[in-house]
């Protein structure tokens, strides 16, 4: 089952329109969910009675709405609709535990002033155990290609999981990017010591190797490889530009203490040019 999370904006439709069309690639329901307060859920008698049934029926329009959406796309598709009860980001991080995939949009009626992606979509890629994905809006036409960023670290197994079974349920091609920098970054920043040259070559010895089982498991699908010198956030961002999906891990090499995400995911939600998917580290 993937679940998607809607609040009546656009973005939320955008999300459905993704999901919808996940869903039936897969061959699984969609669970269309919605959060009002649980007070509302609960309340049938006494004074506030009818401001809560004036909240249902609304989440029940939002829902609807949604999930003539995913139908119109998808025909043949299974779809449920759900109001869950309390705070929509522990609700939809509930909701998402017994999902294969939880989808939100990446603003919404819940989204600060200020922001560019919204507090619900943060709170639930940076909390949920499963994997999410964030729509900021969807292609109007697939391009046949995904990427996926490969930083080395021992969760790349996971990211590459998901994107390889990503291409080839699509039937696209997959760019796998592997960003370093000849600079460290750490009480100033330094030239990595030895010749950059090697470096680059240790680099993409390290990429080839990561990709080798996977290649064999998915000889099917097209693999382009990347090695990139510079930032990663803008590396990434320059190579989704035209991807249909862009895949990264929850957390990597640019992860900081206490962050719910990685440096670079957390990045990526606010850049990224199209549907991010971010992949928890463990299964």
């Amino acid at each position: 089952m993937i679940v998607v999370g809607v609040d009546g904006s656009r973005a939320g439709l955008e999300a459905v329109a993704w999901a919808a069309r996940e869903a039936a690639l897969r061959g699984v329901p969609l669970r269309v969910a919605h959060a009002i307060y649980a007070w509302a859920c609960e309340t049938d008698q006494g004074r506030y009675s009818e401001i809560a049934q004036w909240m249902r029926q609304g989440a029940e329009a939002v829902l609807e709405a949604g999930a003539d959406r995913a139908r119109r796309l998808e025909p043949a598709l299974t779809v449920e609709t759900a109001i869950l009860p309390g705070d929509p980001r522990e609700a939809l991080i509930r909701e998402g535990a017994q999902a294969e995939l939880l989808v939100v949009g990446n603003h919404g009626l819940s989204a600060v002033r200020g922001l560019l992606v919204g507090s619900v979509a943060y709170g639930v890629a940076g909390h949920a155990s499963c994997d999410v994905v964030v729509v900021r809006e969807s292609p109007a036409a697939t391009n046949g290609e995904i990427v996926v960023g490969i930083d080395g670290t021992a969760q790349s197994g996971h990211v590459l999981e998901f994107a390889f079974a990503e291409a080839a349920l699509r039937q696209a091609d997959l760019r796998a990017v592997h960003v370093w920098n000849r600079y460290e970054t750490g009480g100033g920043i330094q030239p990595v010591p030895g010749d950059w040259r090697e470096t680059e070559q240790h680099e993409f010895r390290q990429l080839k190797e990561a990709l080798a089982g996977w290649c064999e498991r998915y000889p099917d699908v097209k693999v382009i490889e990347e090695i990139v010198q510079g930032h990663p956030v803008d590396a990434l961002r320059a190579a989704a530009r035209a991807a249909d999906l862009l895949v990264v891990g929850s957390r990597g090499r640019g992860g900081l203490a206490g962050m719910a995400l990685g440096s670079v995911s957390h990045a990526m939600l606010h850049h990224a040019p199209g549907p991010l998917a971010v992949i928890r580290q463990t299964r």
